[in-house]
């Protein structure tokens, strides 16, 4: 029995990691917006050595969707609704906002490559937890 529980712990300690596509914090933001029919994708692409939250968030500072992705992975978000947006992300401990904001129009497909370097500042800036989280 002690055998079989060794050989079962690398197991359990590999699922604390979400999967690309998991909505981690589903339980702290309200449900996704999505609008049927609009065709429009935004293609979040993790370029850095540690996985992410990535969190989209329209013109008025709205909740729109989130996502967990791994490390030199992409997320692919469908439906998305015809407006101004800007991501924000938690990488390790720390969340930043895009300073970029994008217009998403009716059939667009848009991507959005996070490749976080410190030496660049210019691209994004440092917000807090609560700054993430709100609704």
């Amino acid at each position: 029995m002690k055998h079989l529980l060794f050989l079962l712990f690398p197991v359990l300690v590999f699922a604390q990691r979400g999967q690309t596509g998991d909505a981690t914090f589903a339980h702290r933001f309200p449900d996704d917006v999505k609008q049927k029919n609009s065709n429009s994708t935004l293609i979040v692409s993790n370029e850095t050595d540690h996985d992410i939250i990535a969190l989209v968030r329209g013109q008025y500072d709205e909740y729109l969707r989130h996502v967990y992705i791994r490390t030199k992975e992409e997320h692919t978000f469908v439906d998305m609704p015809i407006t101004r947006f800007y991501v924000q992300f938690k990488a390790k401990d720390f969340y930043f906002e895009d300073f970029e904001r994008t217009v998403i129009n009716f059939g667009e497909k848009h991507t959005f490559q996070f490749f976080y370097d410190p030496k660049q500042n210019i691209n994004y800036k440092k917000i807090t937890e609560e700054q993430f989280f709100r609704h």
